[in-house]
């Protein structure tokens, strides 16, 4: 079996066992396939539930791991994979420590969890990963506060491999509704921003037709 770090290839996902439950999510599948926007189903762990197309072809250019494939397990991804920084711009803070924030909510919360205690072990046995979660993510924490462990509404860096895109930022999206939330799962969204576009409309500008449906049309 492969190693890395001390780490084992996750196992299997099991699935729901619920026959209404494997249902929702061959639906969802369909409907996350529709969205033109990087999309992903994880559970606690991380793990990929599911994913569309747009999440694969922005990792598409990732070389092979044997433990942290983004389609795989995202935090090991963030965490471990050598080419993350290629696509996620601003590698260290931006997605590492946010990610570190949030794995170490889930330990509290998951403690026993052999998923969880697998990524723990592996963090350290990395000499750098180990000091930013024991050091460096206190300190971050109580600098910005409670947004540590918001992934909801986050703006990010992204080096997106189409060149339509390129370097851009996205904004994380929670779209999670009740029956994934249910089933432990969590569903993100990388809404990515058009950087050319907003350059072409600088701020304060005068915009035409296009407005906030919320807010009332100028006279």
């Amino acid at each position: 079996m492969a190693q890395q770090a001390g780490g084992q290839r996750p196992q299997p996902r099991p699935v729901p066992e619920s026959l209404e439950a494997r249902a929702y999510l061959q639906d969802y599948t369909t409907l996350l396939e529709a969205v033109p926007f990087p999309s992903v189903v994880l559970d606690h762990r991380w793990d990929v539930v599911l994913s569309n197309n747009a999440f694969e072809t922005l990792f598409g250019g990732v070389g092979p791991h044997p433990t942290a494939m983004p389609h795989d397990n995202f935090l090991r991804f963030v965490l471990f994979h050598p080419d993350a920084g290629t696509v996620l711009g601003e590698h260290e803070s931006s997605w590492c420590l946010p990610m570190l924030a949030h794995f170490a909510a889930a330990v509290e919360t998951h403690g026993h969890d052999h998923g969880l205690q697998s990524i723990r072990r592996e963090i350290a046995q990395d000499p750098i990963m180990d000091a930013a979660y024991r050091h460096g993510l206190p300190h971050w924490i109580r600098a910005v506060g409670e947004r540590a462990y918001a992934h909801d509404g986050a703006v990010r860096p992204l080096l997106h491999p189409d060149p339509q895109w390129g370097p851009t930022d996205c904004r994380v999206v929670d779209e999670t509704p009740g029956t994934l939330r249910d089933l432990g799962y969590t569903r993100l969204t990388l809404v990515l921003r058009d950087t050319r576009r907003a350059a072409a409309h600088p701020r304060g500008a005068r915009r035409s037709a296009a407005h906030l449906r919320v807010v009332p049309a100028a006279e």
